[in-house]
């Protein structure tokens, strides 16, 4: 597959040129930024050429797939007009901007006949999916609540840039602030673990302590605490920070009715159960994927892309399987913005 990448900042570099440049079925044809100097930089080190434009990348008719790692705000566009172009789609996270775009996007990839995926990486972690599996077979019962946070010490350490300047900060880029950023991945892993829909949310989001290089406060949320309702019950507690200035924190605990999944808690296990008779089971199964850990092991979202698409096959990463978890996120922004909770 031949392979256009439009976007070339941070998550183009570590993850995406990264990752098609390790899978043997792949061939990056080209890239496409605003700044033909971050595109060359690219092409220097995996090959291909530098676009002139988006419209220009998609309609070279030799790309059978693009990688969309542009801003939040153009992700929509960005997304429709390769699909309508007839090339296949893997868009980063968070889906869009709206839940409009986010439809608008699923009903261009129907219409089109072309495959859209969504970068939610965390599905295919392995203590994940293990514990997918744990829970699936019955035998620690329901999850009644997961409680999960995220936090780092924000964008602005690991964007290209390395400035306080960031689009992330920006409303008209970014549109979210930590918790889409962020609390996206834990929203959409513990909906994948739990297998039901969201239909409530509950959420406070706040701006700490970032600033622009002026001064000023930025745009977006730097904190935020979400509260969450499932179908079926369960609650779901996520908490996200950018101001988190230390060792990153990234963990999930599933309190199930029959004992405990934790994940990620401790640095050796990536999974812990704990049984409700106080029995351990310690899973040692690969590490946390962080943004600031340059050209590690892959994060399997490539190989994912590439081979559901070669196959035929459906795939967990399948927009319409991640939509759901949009839901929650644009349900959480509106009960942030007026103060109660939100029904989906």
């Amino acid at each position: 597959m031949r392979i256009g990448i439009i976007g070339c900042g941070s998550i183009a570099k570590q993850r995406h040129s990264y990752e098609y440049h390790l899978n043997p079925n792949t061939e990056i044809a080209g890239y496409f930024d605003l700044s033909a100097e971050r595109a060359q930089a690219l092409a220097d080190v995996y090959g291909g050429k530098v676009y002139a434009s988006v419209d220009d990348i998609i309609s070279d008719p030799t790309i059978d797939a693009v990688s969309v790692c542009v801003a939040n705000a153009f992700h929509a566009e960005t997304t429709i007009k390769a699909l309508k172009a007839g090339k296949h789609v893997l868009c980063e996270k968070p889906m869009a901007t709206s839940l409009e775009d986010c439809e608008a996007m699923i009903a261009a990839a129907k219409e089109s006949g072309k495959r859209l995926f969504i970068a939610q990486n965390q599905r295919l972690a392995p203590a994940h999916k293990k514990a997918k599996e744990i829970l699936d077979s019955g035998e620690l019962g329901k999850v009644l609540h997961a409680v999960a946070m995220f936090g780092h010490g924000g964008p602005e350490s690991w964007s290209m840039d390395k400035s306080a300047n960031t689009w992330f900060f920006k409303k008209t880029a970014a549109s979210f602030g930590s918790m889409a950023d962020l609390g996206i991945h834990k929203i959409d892993t513990i909906r994948y673990l739990v297998d039901d829909e969201i239909v409530s949310a509950s959420s406070t989001m706040a701006v700490l302590d970032k600033k622009f290089p002026d001064g000023t406060p930025i745009e977006v949320d730097d904190n935020s605490v979400e509260v969450f309702r499932f179908k079926n019950g369960a609650m779901m507690t996520v908490i996200t920070s950018w101001t988190n200035y230390g060792d990153e924190a990234n963990f999930t605990n599933l309190l199930c009715e029959h004992g405990i999944i934790k994940l990620y808690s401790d640095p050796k296990y990536a999974l812990i159960v704990v049984h409700e008779d106080g029995k351990e089971d310690k899973y040692e199964i690969g590490k946390m994927q962080r943004n600031d850990d340059d050209q590690q092991e892959s994060s399997g979202i490539v190989d994912e892309f590439v081979e559901a698409i070669t196959t035929g096959r459906e795939s967990v990463l399948d927009a319409d399987k991640v939509i759901g978890s949009m839901r929650g996120v644009f349900a959480a922004v509106k009960s942030a913005e007026e103060g109660k909770v939100m029904n989906i």
